[in-house]
């Protein structure tokens, strides 16, 4: 059994939340789960604290993909998610030894990148350059998961990989499904090296993680309701106003501010 105290209590309440905005929108939830509680844990412990309740959203997730649709979104992803779980493993390994003020600030700069991508009014420097020179070779897979595994390995920040599934124009319906489905294969390996690298410490860590996925479905299967009754300028709205407020609390207190 957990104590339970006020840190508990928010700590599922954090992860219900982000639940429910990846329920709503098909992902957010690493970076909303992290980012608001690192607002009230050590960086390094939200990382890990994530673990368990982002593999059991995906779990949920990926049936938006019946068994043909698995079958073939693996055939064409294998590359990436290949690569992403060697990079995953190397950025874990990087977890303990980066200071937590300079994690602190990493978090939010990441998300405040996701927002300049994700926003579609102004575009951005490079953008057209880069988007023309991604595309579905292996090579270009196989790099671009490497380099996106480092990056959610260290910080639960997995943008870059919606980023690039978004760029390949898919259905919203298989969208969700295949962004589950990758992080899914990436979180599963993530827990075991978080036991062998001792991130779990006593274990008090991998309890909380393993009750907080409870209220991490929850949310998840509420934020799948109330998706078809949202608008998607709604729905991107407060998206994009929680992540603004996790990004910029996260900057000032990496800053010291």
């Amino acid at each position: 059994m957990l104590p339970p105290s006020p840190t508990t209590v928010l700590v599922f309440g954090i992860v219900a939340l982000g639940g429910v905005v990846t329920g709503v929108n098909g992902f957010g939830y690493s970076v909303v789960g992290t980012g608001l509680l690192a607002m009230v844990v050590e960086p390094q412990a939200a990382v890990v604290l994530m673990i368990l309740p982002i593999l059991g959203a995906n779990v949920s997730l990926v049936r938006e993909l019946d068994g043909a649709g698995v079958k073939r979104c693996a055939k064409r992803f294998w590359p990436f998610v290949a690569t992403a779980l060697v990079g995953t493993v190397v950025g874990m390994s990087l977890l303990p030894r980066v200071p937590r003020r300079p994690l602190t600030l990493a978090l939010g700069l990441f998300v405040f990148g996701f927002l300049a991508y994700a926003q579609e009014r102004y575009p951005l420097p490079g953008e057209s350059w880069i988007r023309g020179r991604v595309s579905e070779t292996t090579r270009v897979k196989l790099l671009l998961g490497a380099v996106s595994g480092l990056v959610f390995g260290a910080s639960n920040v997995g943008v870059q990989v919606v980023a690039y599934l978004q760029s390949l124009e898919l259905d919203h319906r298989t969208f969700v499904g295949v962004v589950a489905m990758v992080f899914l294969g990436i979180s599963g390996v993530r827990v075991v090296v978080a036991g062998a690298l001792g991130l779990y410490e006593d274990g008090g860590l991998l309890a909380l993680s393993a009750v907080a996925a409870v209220p991490g479905l929850v949310g998840v299967s509420v934020g799948r309701r109330v998706r078809p009754r949202l608008a998607r300028r709604v729905r991107r709205a407060g998206m994009f106003a929680l992540l603004a407020f996790v990004g910029a609390r996260l900057v000032t207190t990496g800053l010291g501010l």
